[in-house]
């Protein structure tokens, strides 16, 4: 027999349905509160709401537990490569050998971006904000593909999808050149999708010096876009899907998306790292001290990178790609007094009991930022690289949203502004 959450309004009761996941996860439908009671719940920030029911990320936060696809986190960065998870996460199951090839080719067949998308880049200035430029750009490929996407045509949602797989990392790469001033240069079709995006951010615009693939640098990148792949119901991806139920087509969601992810609460934390460590330097570089400030409650500084809103424990991301930023620092050799702060910090803290009492670990952010430092993207063009690897979950819940006919997103609210009152001609205010 299902179980019934009883809600009492000014007397009446009304029984409510539990939903409960296959985690375990309980909810309580109130699908039908409003119709019946007149009432609504007040979730400010939707921290106890849930928007749907979704089949493609499990997250535990007490526990440190990321699943995709029941995977876990930490196999499907030692096994798998990015698209074989991208592929996961869109259509629910690993791809064998013929359907990762035919995945792979599908996506560099439509990797060329069309040559008028660099008259669309060309009217932004070089001080124009990457994720701004990213977003509008990924918004203006609606107009190279008009034509809306017929949802219950599994040929035209995989055309779609792949699409704005081979075409969105270009668009980031020709980001960080535009701001460089540099040659927009589209996907070497001879390299995998990481080794490609590399190549494009890096390829130096002298023929005579060809970019050089390292393999270090490569595992890093690749592990990194896999844990940003998803993260269930967040700012971003609750954008993607709410702008999606309004029939919106994949490319404007996903602009959408980006455009959430953009601000410095969300996709914005690996940049306040180095923001944070930058400041550090400046001061000095005593990291002892930054370390007596981030305790001392009255103290407006803030220790950056360190601990996770929905991580209550550890970020089981951290723990990977940990040891990916320990290989990266010892493969590139890269002389930055900033990393060196990062490094002492990162020791400080692990080892400080005032952290480890509130379980304030260096989470996915504090590496992501210093890896990316280290392979030479600029501080702006973090998020962009988050934007990358989070393409996949945005795509996979987009799908899952208008596959399941989920109805148009139209939050309520509790009016507390002013009464009815009259209108006042203008001589009388």
């Amino acid at each position: 027999m299902s179980k019934v959450a009883t809600l009492k309004i000014d007397g009446k009761t009304y029984d409510l349905p539990m939903v409960v996941g296959t985690e375990n996860e309980v909810a309580i439908d109130i699908t039908k509160l409003r119709g019946e009671s007149g009432a609504i719940t007040l979730d400010p920030g939707y921290k106890n709401t849930g928007a749907c029911e979704s089949a493609i990320t499990f997250l535990d936060g007490e526990e440190g537990i990321l699943r995709y696809r029941g995977y876990s986190i930490e196999e499907l960065a030692e096994k798998a490569d990015f698209l074989e998870v991208a592929y996961l996460l869109i259509f629910g199951e690993l791809p064998n050998a013929s359907q990762l090839q035919k995945f792979n080719t599908d996506i560099l067949d439509q990797s060329i971006v069309n040559e008028d998308m660099k008259t669309v880049l060309k009217g932004f200035p070089e001080t124009a904000h990457p994720m701004g430029v990213l977003s509008s750009l990924t918004s203006a490929l609606t107009a190279f593909n008009p034509k809306s996407v017929n949802v219950d045509s599994e040929e035209d949602m995989y055309r779609a999808i792949v699409k704005i797989l081979a075409k969105f990392p270009v668009l980031a790469a020709w980001t960080l050149r535009k701001k460089n001033g540099q040659t927009l240069y589209n996907k070497d079709t001879n390299l995998g999708y990481v080794e490609s995006l590399l190549k494009m951010m890096f390829q130096d615009d002298n023929p005579k010096r060809n970019y050089k693939q390292n393999k270090v640098v490569v595992n890093a990148l690749d592990k990194l876009l896999i844990l940003h792949a998803d993260h269930e119901q967040n700012c971003s991806t609750s954008t993607v899907r709410i702008v999606g139920s309004s029939h919106a087509g994949l490319f404007a969601s996903i602009s959408a998306g980006v455009s959430a992810l953009w601000g410095p609460l969300h996709g914005g934390a690996n940049q306040a790292v180095i923001e944070m460590l930058e400041e550090i330097k400046a001061d000095g570089g005593d990291t002892s001290k930054f370390i007596e400030k981030a305790k001392d409650k009255d103290d407006p500084f803030r220790l950056m990178g360190f601990g996770h809103r929905v991580y209550k424990n550890f970020d089981p991301r951290a723990k990977i790609i940990k040891k990916a930023a320990d290989e990266v620092l010892g493969q590139l050799g890269v002389d930055d007094p900033i990393l060196e702060i990062a490094k002492g910090l990162e020791k400080a803290a692990l080892e400080d009991q005032y952290f480890i009492d509130r379980k304030l670990y260096p989470n996915v952010d504090f590496y992501s930022g210093i890896i990316y430092r280290a392979m030479g993207i600029p501080t702006e063009m973090f998020t962009v690289m988050f934007a990358v690897g989070r393409l996949p979950g945005w795509i996979a819940q987009w799908r899952e949203m208008r596959l399941n006919k989920e109805p148009i997103g139209r939050p309520r609210q509790v009016y507390i502004g002013e009464t009815k009152r009259s209108f006042k001609s203008i001589e009388n205010r």
